[in-house]
């Protein structure tokens, strides 16, 4: 426990926690929508908000969730027309928010420290400034989705039921696309830009191998997220690892334990 005892662990396990939570939640939805590069692309999207708040001396993460939230509404409007290419609609998206992250950390002159803090995550450093906006985001991402979660569960397995029963699915998906982008944003400093998608992905992908209802899948989802966190912070420590490739890492490990438990009990 004397691991608990120094204030900038205490702060990495606060926010981790809190990600940890988050993450699941809208990860869970992004699987059953089959859109788990969604995540990965924004985080590229992410980089050029945050190298473009540096270069207007405004505080980086707001250029992130701005220019996230607005790219991820752009993706969502623009795959609503052209659903046969949605596909390559987010690449394009994608693509170009990581040539922008290049042109504008050329034209602020960033330190290569401060790119990677963003690229894989900083949560060792984490503030008290960075843990009220995730929390704040957290609240406004859990408050939202507790409104919406019936139409998006339905929206998800099925767009046409969805509007058969009167549930307007643009606007569920718009929702839902904002709120991707929220997350993505608010995990940069936990596990960085590149891996964040990592975060949501592997420990449903890991959840599903049970086979469970959709609720219990989510609850165990959360639990091996919780637990890729903590494992990934604690290895990190102990290691002087970066602690967002020990957190994944923590997290492919338990899919892999989960995989080879699963493989023994049906033979």
């Amino acid at each position: 426990m004397d691991i608990l005892s120094y204030t900038f662990m205490q702060r990495a396990f606060l926010a981790g926690l809190v990600v940890a939570l988050m993450c699941p939640l809208i990860g869970m939805f992004i699987v059953i929508k089959r859109q788990s590069m969604l995540g990965d692309g924004l985080g590229h999207i992410a980089f050029a908000g945050v190298t473009g708040a540096s270069l207007l001396k405004v505080y980086p993460p707001l250029g992130a969730v701005i220019l996230t939230v607005l790219s991820a509404m752009g993706i969502e409007l623009v795959r609503r027309y052209q659903k046969q290419y949605a596909d390559m609609i987010m690449a394009l998206f994608f693509y170009a928010g990581l040539a922008l992250a290049i042109v504008f950390s050329t034209m602020v002159k960033m330190p290569s420290t401060g790119l990677l803090n963003f690229l894989f995550g900083s949560i060792l450093t984490v503030t008290m400034t960075d843990i009220y906006g995730i929390g704040a985001v957290a609240i406004v991402v859990g408050v939202i989705m507790k409104f919406v979660y019936h139409s998006l569960m339905l929206t998800s397995f099925d767009e046409e039921i969805a509007r058969t029963v009167g549930i307007n699915v643009n606007r569920v998906n718009m929702i839902f696309a904002i709120l991707t982008a929220l997350v993505v944003v608010m995990g940069m400093t936990v596990v960085g830009i590149l891996l964040i998608s990592a975060l949501m992905i592997v420990p449903v992908a890991s959840a599903h191998l049970w086979k469970r209802g959709f609720k219990e899948t989510w609850g165990i989802a959360t639990v091996y997220s919780v637990l890729s966190v903590v494992g990934g912070l604690c290895s990190a420590f102990w290691l002087d690892f970066a602690p967002g490739g020990t957190i994944v890492l923590t997290a492919i490990g338990l899919y892999v334990i989960t995989f080879f438990v699963n493989l023994v009990k049906c033979r």
